[in-house]
């Protein structure tokens, strides 16, 4: 299934070089450009795409706001029926004091612009099959600065985890390190069938919509430390 993606910079040659690979790429297309917020929930509306990358700062509406916009939409567009669009943020290291509040607002993950080309492609379908992007070596990093703190977003409230199991706590810590369910499988020596349904009773449990909230709670729950 082709994963239909719009792309949200107010930089053109950021969205000319995207959508250059995107068209060399099988299985992915781009079906509509915003240089703002506003038009990116616009297009979110009347396209429906699977995936939206969006960067953060924008003019008018910011990609924050947008992916409030959209994610609000997407409560809509299931109760319809419909697919609803997930969104990645893009960012940079420059941004990191809007990266938690995006995640808070709904986004399933995000880029860095100067990651690997075919990286990007990878996280775009990672998220269109439903899942969160949280690498290692990026996302939850950033996701443990400001997890314990607030960014530009009010103060979040501290999850509730007394519902869950023992080894349901040590999945959560675990994907607050930023595991996949294949190493959370090889770290409790259990079947990687085994982890996927621990997580999947964790974000019923915790009222969770995707894996990076998953490591936001793990994190406001003090189950893994923020670095020094």
């Amino acid at each position: 299934m082709t994963v239909r993606v719009v792309l949200a910079d107010d930089q053109p040659l950021v969205r000319a070089g995207l959508r250059v690979l995107i068209a060399d790429t099988a299985g992915i297309d781009v079906v509509g450009e915003a240089e703002n917020g506003a038009q990116a929930v616009r297009l979110a509306r009347d396209v429906q795409p699977d995936v939206v990358v969006m960067d953060i700062r924008m003019p008018g509406i910011d990609g924050i706001e947008a992916t409030r916009m959209i994610t609000a939409d997407r409560a809509a567009a299931r109760s319809a029926g419909g697919q609803p669009a997930r969104v990645v943020v893009l960012t940079t290291f420059d941004d990191d004091d809007y990266v938690y509040a995006a995640l808070r607002a709904g986004a399933s993950g995000f880029l860095v612009k100067d990651m690997p080309l075919e990286d990007i492609l990878t996280a775009i379908r990672v998220v269109a099959a439903g899942d969160a992007l949280i690498a290692p070596g990026v996302t939850r990093r950033l996701i443990a600065q400001f997890a314990g703190r607030a960014g530009p977003a009010p103060p979040p409230q501290r999850r509730e985890i007394d519902g869950i199991t023992e080894r349901e706590r040590e999945v959560l810590t675990l994907i607050g390190r930023g595991m996949s369910n294949a190493e959370i499988a090889v770290s409790l020596f259990i079947s990687t069938a085994t982890a996927k349904a621990h997580v999947a009773r964790l974000l019923a449990k915790l009222g969770a919509r995707d894996r990076v909230q998953l490591v936001i709670a793990a994190y406001e729950a003090g189950l893994v430390s923020a670095p020094r």
